[in-house]
């Protein structure tokens, strides 16, 4: 049975409790838009999962922004799209202008990759089944806190529609959470973290590669609370829900980390 760590991290949550709580989280985050006032879905995926890898920052190296790959393996209608297909929609929608003006979750140059999707076909080719495949592929700016989503056309591999918004914040990348995950071991917050990891396992936390990951986005409702932590929302914060590999959860709900200040703040009241 699983079992929840709360020695040093706050109240008591039975372990079903916060199974379910974790459960939930990985629900909600299927919704779209907002779970609350206070809170929207989180990522619901454990660090390391096969569905995002080390492509959530992109792979370029440092300055370099790479040629658009050949077409490779194309899918139809409305498949899914391939591997292929995901590289091929990232590098063309970052070109080099836009690669040296964005930061990623790291403070790097080049924009945080949160995702890549299927984009719906325009309202006059619904019926056609020649309509081109078409991608929306969404990154999100540190250097203003900003969600960019192009779209691109897999047919003529031209970005056709740019948009950028602020406030908006989306479910955040397994990159994310891990550098959420780093920022509150480097802080003096992360200690009952460490000590309940130890006294789950024996041994010290130091990375969190031990750990697997479930983030939620953290909004601050106004006034409610003080310092650093009412930014959150026009800032890039979350929440983690840490649990040991093969072992119990950690209770880590009353931490936010602003991933834009990267700063670890606790919840009062």
């Amino acid at each position: 049975m699983r079992r929840t760590v709360h020695r040093h991290l706050g109240k008591v949550v039975a372990g079903a409790a916060i199974a379910v709580a974790g459960t939930a989280v990985m629900v909600a985050v299927t919704l779209p838009g907002t779970a609350g006032a206070d809170e929207s879905g989180g990522t619901g995926q454990a660090a390391g999962s096969a569905g995002q890898q080390a492509g959530d920052t992109l792979g370029a190296a440092p300055g370099v922004v790479q040629q658009a790959p050949a077409e490779g393996e194309k899918g139809k209608g409305r498949d899914p799209l391939t591997d292929d297909e995901t590289k091929r929609v990232e590098q063309i929608a970052v070109n080099q202008q836009l690669f040296n003006s964005m930061e990623n979750v790291d403070g790097k140059r080049g924009p945080q990759r949160l995702d890549v999707e299927l984009a719906d076909p325009e309202p006059s080719e619904l019926d056609n089944p020649n309509a081109p495949r078409r991608a929306d592929v969404t990154f999100y700016d540190y250097k203003d806190d900003s969600v960019v989503t192009k779209t691109v056309n897999l047919d003529t591999g031209k970005v056709e529609q740019t948009g950028t918004q602020h406030g908006v914040q989306p479910p955040a990348s397994n990159a994310e959470d891990v550098e959420a995950a780093e920022l509150l071991l480097a802080s003096p917050l992360g200690a009952g973290l460490k000590a309940d990891y130890k006294d789950a396992t024996g041994s010290q936390l130091t990375s969190p590669d031990q750990l697997l990951l479930t983030a939620m986005i953290y909004k601050a409702t106004p006034g409610r609370q003080s310092g650093d932590l009412d930014q959150c929302g026009a800032h890039r914060c979350v929440r983690l829900f840490p649990k040991v590999k093969n072992g119990p959860w950690i209770d880590a709900r009353d931490f936010v980390i602003d991933l834009s200040a990267r700063k670890v703040g606790k919840l009062t009241g």
